[in-house]
């Protein structure tokens, strides 16, 4: 009979660990916190006196020892933070072998949840198989207990409204946030798979207004996880860019930031008219790609990622010709197998080409994206991703941002052979948090977003009969080097470059057009509502803004 008792008290405390831990990380009010731990554990504890024999209540609840282990894992990665919708979402929009990368470096995640969980689901087994049972009198008695808890949970709650006009249940009590955001997943998925069928009708009745004899070329390179702060072109010491550097040409854009830290939002505002501010604008129009392709130009999408059934799949397989390369090559190929399929559309003599390359850049594992000989930094071996190995992560990932280089310096080569007008846009998706401060944070897509996933790369470069054929154009483009700007930006100043006319292009957001303004810049949070910046970022992160001269207004 001990051990039940002991059983009961175990599986009360794991079940209620997790709102421990975060009512130490998340930011809400005192009365939030408390209610945070009494109100689950009052639920908790109710649960645990309907059995004499408290296992069979924790295997009914596995669901929620699921969660919460899968909180405690995120903890770990990103310091605070309950379990986003985007996170959510991140479960069916990534592919296997990402997953699989993740996995194989976080050993001391994986390894405090387990510890903590598999025991506790083994004495769950070893108490419903044990001969003895919890007395009816000790039931009745925390039934009692939890019944008065729940009681002063409730009123707490109520306390917490009160207190703080920003608390909501669905917010920040554990697991219910949680459930919320799963439900909000839910409802996304449901739009994401009726998209195609929203927008079939939709066209953007584009015009091309450069009527060049000449034949014109524009190639978007879309990075992957590059923070503008390990590049040699803005101001790191390490001589990261060799190749770039030499290019006269090259437009570097210092004050870019990316509006989402996620790949499957932040990627789609690349390439369609949605932003922070009209993000919904995403379910019910196409991608510049369909622009391009209405306005007479031959479109391609060349991935080197995989395909997640995700709205980056679908403006993709909007163009004539659409490719994730990984399912013909290889599902651990290089970026630079790209640059095959880009010579190979090169020398078909469209007169009208628009090539997006979306590549798989600096992601984790950093030191997977590159061969062994290209290795520059070293070492750049890890077994764990760990604090105390940041200096050779941060090996491995500038040697991926080497190879970043190597690779847009191929393109640029391919694109001077052929003297076309020719012109290439790069920028990355989002940045990464590489255990940069005494936060300890690592990876990118976490709720609250950090400079260092943020800050991010753009560089055009032009070809000098693009220069001489729209003079107009790349004079504006260089005026606004330094301006800050934002990620929505993108869309419409390609709109611009390629001189294609559309009732959707908007050129007070085109860096090519004489139009453009500066605007208050926005963050896309986890439920979809424009935040302004600078009420997203924590004081680290204000000082790097500062630091680097950059704009959070």
């Amino acid at each position: 009979m001990k051990k039940q008792y002991i059983f009961f008290y175990l599986f009360w405390a794991v079940l209620i660990f997790p709102n421990l831990v975060l009512a130490f990380t998340e930011p809400m009010c005192v009365w939030g916190k408390i209610t945070l731990i009494v109100l689950p554990l009052s639920v908790y504890g109710l649960f645990l006196t309907w059995s004499a024999k408290p296992g069979k209540v924790l295997w009914s609840l596995f669901p929620i020892l699921f969660l919460g282990a899968f909180q405690l894992v995120l903890t770990y990665l990103f310091g605070k933070g309950v379990i986003a919708v985007d996170m959510w979402l991140n479960l069916v929009t990534t592919n296997a072998g990402e997953v699989q990368e993740l996995l194989s470096q976080l050993g001391p995640a994986i390894a405090l949840v387990s510890g903590i969980y598999i025991p506790v689901l083994v004495a769950g087994v070893l108490s419903i198989q044990s001969k003895s049972s919890l007395p009816y009198s000790f039931r009745l008695r925390y039934r009692k207990i939890s019944l008065g808890l729940l009681l002063a949970g409730v009123l707490l709650l109520f306390v917490s409204y009160v207190a703080s006009p920003s608390y909501r249940m669905q917010d920040d009590l554990f697991p219910v946030n949680v459930c919320y955001n799963g439900h909000l997943a839910s409802e996304r998925c449901k739009v994401t798979n009726g998209y195609k069928e929203a927008v079939k009708d939709f066209r953007y009745e584009a015009v091309a207004t450069h009527q060049d004899s000449i034949p014109e070329i524009i190639v978007m390179v879309i990075g992957e996880t590059s923070r503008a702060m390990n590049w040699e072109l803005y101001g790191y010491y390490r001589n990261t860019n060799p190749g770039l550097k030499q290019e006269a040409s090259l437009l570097v854009y210092k004050d870019e930031l990316s509006q989402s830290n996620t790949t499957h939002k932040s990627v789609p505002i690349l390439l369609s008219p949605a932003g922070a501010e009209n993000y919904e604008m995403l379910y019910k129009s196409k991608g510049i790609l369909a622009a391009y392709r209405e306005a007479g130009y031959y479109t391609c999408f060349y991935s080197n990622q995989q395909r997640n059934h995700s709205f980056i799949d679908f403006l993709g397989e909007q163009a004539d010709e659409c490719c994730f390369i990984r399912e013909e090559v290889s599902p651990k190929t290089e970026d630079g197998e790209l640059l095959n399929y880009l010579k190979r559309v090169l020398g078909k003599g469209h007169l009208r080409l628009f090539v997006v390359l979306h590549t798989y850049g600096s992601h984790f594992n950093y030191h997977d994206r590159y061969s062994e000989k290209e290795a520059y930094f070293l070492p750049d071996r890890i077994t764990d991703a760990e604090k105390k190995y940041r200096s050779v992560l941060v090996n491995a990932y500038d040697n991926s941002i080497r190879e970043t280089d190597r690779f847009l310096t191929s393109i640029i080569c391919l694109l001077k052979q052929t003297e076309a007008c020719a012109a290439m846009l790069y920028t990355s998706d989002h940045g990464e948090d590489i255990f940069d401060d005494e936060r300890n944070l690592f990876l990118h897509a976490s709720p609250y977003p950090t400079y260092y996933q943020l800050h991010v790369p753009l560089l055009i470069w032009t070809s000098t009969a693009y220069d001489s054929l729209h003079s107009q154009e790349r004079e504006q483009l260089a005026l606004h080097c330094d301006t800050p700007i934002s990620s929505h930006c993108i869309f419409h100043t390609l709109l611009g470059m390629g001189g294609i006319q559309t009732r959707y292009r908007n050129d007070s957001l085109s860096l090519a057009s004489n139009l453009f303004y500066l605007r208050e810049r926005y963050y896309l949070d986890d439920h979809n509502e424009a935040c302004r910046l600078k009420d997203c970022l924590e004081k680290q992160d204000l000082e790097w803004f500062k630091i680097k001269g950059l704009s959070y207004e």
